[in-house]
């Protein structure tokens, strides 16, 4: 599950009395690339039901959270991750900062303010929302790569270890059969920049 928050991440955060809130160039495309990830989206917001669902209806987005206090939108993240869901956070305020830190994953825009930044575990460059998708790829690539080179290392060692600490391979033999592992591990996470690149 990803959530957005609409104010300033969503939309062009335009609070001026009178000024309409506009949705950013890419809010869109992000909202709908997200899904195609198989993502269900949500967007979160302090406004009021009928400003928020205008502009959740112009993302695509179904499941909205509107009249949300700032200090309950944390809750409001640790209740989906209670019903099972890995939670992303996408934000940009003071506000949001405390729900990024309770999600699994947070992403804050480049042009939000330092307290959003310095809780999340992305940062997009220049606040473009369109990165959301390449970051969460990214993010699922990172995890599967870290679990199948700790599987490598784990089997490696159980038999490479045992092996030489019996004195069955030479201790040189062993050194550079670690090195030879090593390298191979450092190849495999390489594999990274190609995820990036797609």
């Amino acid at each position: 599950t990803v959530v957005f928050d609409k104010t300033g991440t969503l939309t062009e955060g335009i609070v001026e009395p009178g000024i309409k809130d506009s949705l950013r160039e890419d809010a869109k495309s992000a909202v709908d690339a997200c899904r195609a990830l198989g993502l269900e989206v949500w967007m979160i917001s302090g406004d009021k039901e009928e400003t928020a669902r205008r502009i959740a209806g112009e993302c695509g987005i179904e499941n909205v959270l509107f009249e949300v206090k700032p200090e309950e939108k944390a809750a409001q993240i640790t209740r989906l991750k209670s019903e099972g869901r890995c939670v992303a956070m996408v934000g940009d305020g003071i506000n949001d900062a405390p729900a990024m830190a309770e999600a699994d994953f947070a992403i804050a825009m480049g042009t939000g303010t330092d307290v959003a930044i310095e809780c999340a575990d992305a940062v997009l460059p220049g606040g473009r929302i369109g990165r959301v998708p390449q970051a969460l790829r990214l993010a699922g690539a990172a995890r599967r790569m870290v679990r199948q080179n700790l599987a490598w290392a784990l089997f490696y060692n159980l038999i490479c270890i045992p092996v030489a600490a019996c004195g069955i391979v030479n201790p040189s033999i062993a050194a550079a059969a670690m090195t030879l592992s090593s390298n191979g591990i450092l190849l495999h996470s390489l594999r990274l920049n190609k995820a990036e690149a797609s």
